[in-house]
């Protein structure tokens, strides 16, 4: 079934939007190689602590694992840097399948979209020339511009780049602190709760406008 939504741009994140959560046997493997099976809380929140510089750009994958390396205590050898780096990437790539169906409706009836990613450089090849840049106008990756969401000046640099008004685009996030941070701009912002219910909001939303641009216009006599 087409989505048709004239007039608009959807802009989506990727992380839990479009990807899955890593699933536990790929975080159970990450800790195997990292060697903190007896400490996955510790690891965990080092993980996240340096994922900001990661995904900012001010640091690449070596520099991220050597953080956290450091900050572990561990020692790891040139092998087990590449294996924790494959493991982890591998673990963001996994699509929720319902929600690509949701991006093939929205194609399939001429949706304008774009996507707005809080990601490393690692994932800007991925984005753009694997199978998924074929949805999307432009891409816009937080580790190329030094910006993070919910930085004003990343929705800027979205709103540049599709060239239209930050009312005529809708953006698609799972965290209510980056459509807040849109919403500020003027920029529509729905919280992604699964599918499903992103289905039904981007139905509703095509309804809507397709009902708006029915009224006539008004005469005056």
């Amino acid at each position: 079934m087409s989505i048709s939504i004239p007039g608009k741009i959807i802009a989506f994140d990727y992380g839990e939007v479009i990807s899955i959560e890593p699933s536990t046997a790929d975080r159970a493997e990450i800790l195997r190689v990292a060697g903190a099976q007896d400490e996955p809380e510790r690891f965990w929140n080092i993980y996240w602590l340096h994922r900001f510089a990661l995904d900012q750009g001010t640091i690449g994958p070596k520099e991220y694992w050597r953080r956290i390396e450091h900050d572990l205590g561990a020692q790891w050898d040139t092998a087990q840097h590449h294996e924790l780096w494959l493991r982890d990437f591998r673990s963001w790539l996994a699509i929720e399948e319902g929600t690509l169906a949701v991006l093939i409706d929205l194609q399939r009836g001429g949706t304008r979209m774009a996507l707005l990613s809080n990601a490393g450089l690692d994932f800007t090849s991925y984005y753009r020339h694997g199978m998924l840049g074929d949805f999307f106008e432009e891409v816009v990756v937080s580790g190329e511009l030094g910006l993070l969401k919910p930085e004003p000046a990343i929705y800027h640099e979205l709103i540049e780049r599709v060239g239209v008004p930050p009312a005529d685009i809708v953006f698609i996030d799972n965290r209510a602190e980056n459509i807040a941070g849109a919403a500020a701009l003027g920029i529509a912002g729905h919280v992604y709760e699964g599918p499903g219910e992103l289905r039904a909001f981007l139905t509703g939303l095509a309804e809507s406008v397709k009902a708006s641009s029915a009224v006539p216009p008004h005469v005056v006599l």
